[in-house]
């Protein structure tokens, strides 16, 4: 067989080079081989198609259809969509609670933690459990960010509420309760609810979108636990599976990766899935992710955001400040452990990696600043913390 090479298949196709390593690594381009750090592509390949284009076949007229699970549930989160087609989207579903929660979800992932407060406060109390649970988990999670920590809390609550309660016993309600739950905890890096069924006996009910979601939760609760490797190799499955097609979660996935990567100090992986998660994330602005794992990902956005796009950065580092905030605010107290509040973003992230063992030059060479420079953010950052080595900054990261 004849092969081409990435950059030949990239002009091929009028993609990026890069596109082309995501569309062999997630296994859409048939009979690519990896030879070394290279991949070896059949010169009759065609160009992969957008799963989220893709036509499904309808069922014949005399055929049932099963019922749609979770029809109110973070709908837009569970919507496979092309990149800049977000609005349209939204726009052709059916007025009522759903169309509301699915416009509530873009505005927070898109930075717009307000709207999505308002939006969603009145359906705190809704008889549908679905829309319910929705608004729970999104209000909490706008709240932080709009300094409302009692709102969060008591959003928190009513969603550990439920889940104790038990009231639903249908499996498919059950397993949206536990998700919520699950998300909401690990999120923020608490403990588990005690009532939390084990994650295996809910994902497979969850559909495509939400369990996509769901593994990345899942994927982050393995980071957590400093299994980066299976973190990763979770997040590589997810995605191989199909859930590129689903925007939101793919970009959760795509920034998971990113954490894990940069923690095994596999920088070029690391690159890529940013930069992957960014490309989907960008024709629709949806950066409440960066801003969220800002702390997380290794100085990451420092090195690959801030030089190319830098005022999409300073957008996503006020995302952070005003999200870090709220979220110390609800997870020192209930954790005991006290998470850094008075660095800068570079700081911390400069801080991040020397607590992870890099070195002062690794560092320097990540960001692209003399060792000297490097070496002074640790110094400021010991001194403001009241450390005396690295070693001790650990207690005062992100865990």
């Amino acid at each position: 067989m004849d092969y081409i090479t990435v950059r030949e298949a990239a002009e091929k196709w009028g993609v990026s080079e890069r596109r082309i390593n995501q569309y062999c690594a997630e296994g859409r381009i048939p009979g690519a081989e990896r030879f070394g750090g290279a991949w070896a592509i059949p010169a009759g390949a065609e160009k992969p198609g957008d799963p989220r284009k893709q036509k499904t076949q309808t069922a014949p007229p005399s055929a049932k259809q099963a019922p749609e699970l979770f029809p109110g549930f973070m709908p837009l989160m569970n919507t496979p969509f092309c990149p800049g087609c977000c609005k349209e989207t939204i726009a052709r579903m059916e007025a009522g609670p759903k169309k509301d929660i699915a416009l509530a979800e873009y505005h927070y992932f898109s930075g717009q933690a307000e709207k999505a407060m308002q939006e969603t406060e009145g359906y705190l109390t809704a008889a549908d459990g679905g829309i319910r649970l929705s608004a729970c988990l999104l209000f909490a999670y706008a709240c932080l960010t709009m300094g409302r920590i009692d709102h969060a809390r008591n959003a928190l609550g009513e969603i550990r509420r439920t889940l104790a309660s038990g009231g639903e016993t249908d499996p498919a309600a059950r397993a949206m309760e536990a998700f919520v739950a699950f998300a909401a905890a690990v999120l923020l890096h608490l403990p588990l609810p005690e009532e939390m069924p084990p994650a295996e006996s809910f994902l497979p009910l969850l559909p495509p979108g939400l369990r996509a979601f769901a593994l990345y939760v899942q994927a982050h609760y393995l980071y957590l636990k400093e299994d980066y490797a299976n973190s990763a190799g979770m997040v590589e499955g997810a995605l191989a599976m199909g859930a590129s097609a689903y925007p939101i979660p793919a970009i959760y996935l795509h920034l998971v990766a990113v954490m894990d990567y940069m923690s095994l100090k596999a920088t070029e992986k690391a690159q890529t899935h940013l930069l992957t998660a960014w490309e989907i994330a960008r024709p629709d602005d949806l950066i409440e992710a960066f801003g969220e794992h800002h702390g997380l990902l290794g100085a990451m956005l420092e090195a690959a955001i801030k030089p190319n796009w830098p005022e999409d950065f300073k957008r996503i580092i006020d995302i952070t400040y005003r999200f870090s905030s709220g979220w110390r605010r609800v997870h020192n107290p209930i954790t005991g452990h006290d998470v850094a509040d008075d660095l800068t973003t570079t700081e911390f992230a400069v801080c991040m990696l020397a607590a992870r063992g890099w070195t002062t030059r690794e560092i320097a060479g990540h960001l692209n600043i003399s060792a000297n420079t490097a070496k002074r953010h640790i110094s400021e950052a010991m001194k403001k913390l009241k450390v005396k080595n690295r070693k001790d900054l650990k207690q005062y990261m992100l865990r």
